[in-house]
């Protein structure tokens, strides 16, 4: 898959670089900002407590 795509993307392979750089910051941004909190909606942490002795 990946081969696939470095040899699909065009120019040389300092601009093929950051293209996946640029597509890579663009997934993990859209992650972080609606896929995250929708799945944190869903499936929510479990409430931790500490017991001091």
């Amino acid at each position: 898959m990946y081969g696939a795509l470095w040899r699909v993307l065009p120019g040389p392979w300092w601009l093929r670089l950051l293209v996946v750089l640029v597509l890579l910051a663009a997934v993990l941004f859209a992650l972080v900002e609606w896929v995250f909190p929708l799945v944190n909606e869903i499936v929510p942490a479990p409430d931790v407590t500490v017991e001091e002795q």
